[in-house]
């Protein structure tokens, strides 16, 4: 899978503990609209998706954290890979020196039904709701809208993300 782009706040101490805990995340488009949830608390734009599982593929995580977070079943057979970020940063985790986490994202299409969101306490109290959302006001919302606490990092990584979605075609 293709290397997308690199964020390194280079923050860290080198050659530190490590704590790594990658990602997989659905990239949804219908009628030139992204599926992506959106925090009603905080006011941000995310593509459904998250932290694999010890021991879990990565396919298997965005299967399993898109039916969870967006109640949207993937049709397997539609999977894409689109690429992956690499990030690297001081750790918020105790005990650890640097987070490490590669985030890959994947085209794919969803059925028309829906189940129930699985949402998590965090997910839940941020009201994470499945939005479809032009790629332009999900950036806007993303760099330009006040989050509180939530980390700025997830926040540009997806509305680059979606730049580049825009400037390869995918998104008019």
């Amino acid at each position: 899978m293709r290397l997308l782009f690199e964020m390194d706040k280079r923050d860290y101490i080198p050659n530190g503990r490590t704590f790594v805990r990658d990602s997989s995340r659905a990239i949804i488009i219908k009628d030139n609209k992204v599926l992506m949830v959106h925090s009603l608390m905080y006011d941000y734009y995310k593509f459904p998706g998250g932290g694999i599982d010890d021991g879990e593929s990565k396919i298997d995580a965005l299967i399993r954290e898109t039916k969870e977070e967006a109640g949207l079943i993937i049709i397997k057979d539609s999977i894409k890979p689109y690429g992956y970020v690499h990030r690297i940063t001081k750790s918020d985790h105790e005990n650890m020196d640097i987070f490490l986490q590669d985030n890959y994202y994947y085209l794919c299409d969803v059925y028309e039904d829906k189940v129930s969101q699985e949402l998590d306490d965090y997910e839940e109290y941020e009201g994470f709701t499945l939005e479809a959302v032009d790629y332009k006001t999900a950036i806007d919302v993303n760099l330009h809208k006040d989050h509180g606490p939530k980390n700025m990092d997830m926040l540009i990584r997806e509305a680059k993300v979606l730049e580049m979605l825009h400037d390869e075609g995918y998104l008019k």
